[in-house]
């Protein structure tokens, strides 16, 4: 019997062994309903998907979002912080200063201004009292008034007018009556009639408030 070899495969065995296998991929696919689970994973694989978080777990986006939010309040504090201690600081300086200032001014007041003991010290005395009490007034006024009642001295005496005559002489440097003395003297001055400083400036007060100022005065007053 002539022995037939395994390795001899003709046309039609071909043929057939491709129309089995054919059948046999279509019978697979149409029994699975589709590619395989292992085409799908494949497909799957070669395809970039974001992972999603699980139900109440922060991805990295979240954890970044929430870094920089916590970032920018603590830069909006900080900077509150400092903004806050620059203006501590600069009202601190303000107060710093203003009670220098104070202390200064305190020191000016109590070193008192220093005049001469002559007719010009005695101008110069009153007019810095005038100005303080808002006692209108030159220094020419009161000079040329001066001059002109008692010459410069300061104890000048009229005992001849009808003041004198009335027991009430004028005396001073402004030839001023001891009721007029009374009535407008200056606090702050001698409360002696023949003081130099306390008769100008009484004398200047009482001509205020009847001419408006002794610089308005040419005469007897």
């Amino acid at each position: 019997m002539p022995r037939i070899s395994t390795l001899r495969i003709t046309r039609s065995h071909k043929i057939a062994t491709a129309v089995l296998v054919a059948a046999g991929s279509v019978t697979a696919i149409a029994a699975t309903g589709g590619p395989s689970e292992a085409q799908t994973t494949a497909t799957r694989s070669s395809v970039s998907v974001e992972p999603v978080a699980a139900a109440g777990v922060p991805t990295a986006k979240d954890a970044a979002e929430k870094a920089a939010k916590e970032n920018a309040v603590k830069e909006a504090a900080a900077k509150k912080a400092a903004d806050k201690a620059t203006a501590e600081k600069a009202a601190e300086k303000a107060r710093s200063e203003k009670q220098a200032a104070n202390r200064s001014t305190e020191r000016k007041a109590v070193t008192p201004k220093k005049f001469a003991d002559n007719l010009d010290g005695w101008i110069r005395e009153s007019l810095d009292i005038m100005e303080k009490k808002n006692i209108p007034g030159s220094y020419e006024g009161l000079h040329r008034n001066i001059m002109r009642e008692s010459s410069g001295n300061p104890n000048a005496v009229n005992d001849w007018d009808i003041n004198a005559q009335n027991g009430i002489p004028s005396k001073g440097l402004l030839q001023v009556i001891q009721p007029t003395f009374d009535a407008y003297h200056v606090k702050g001055t001698p409360k002696k009639l023949t003081d130099p400083v306390a008769n100008i400036t009484a004398a200047a007060n009482y001509a205020a408030d009847r001419y408006g100022s002794i610089d308005n005065v040419d005469s007897a007053y």
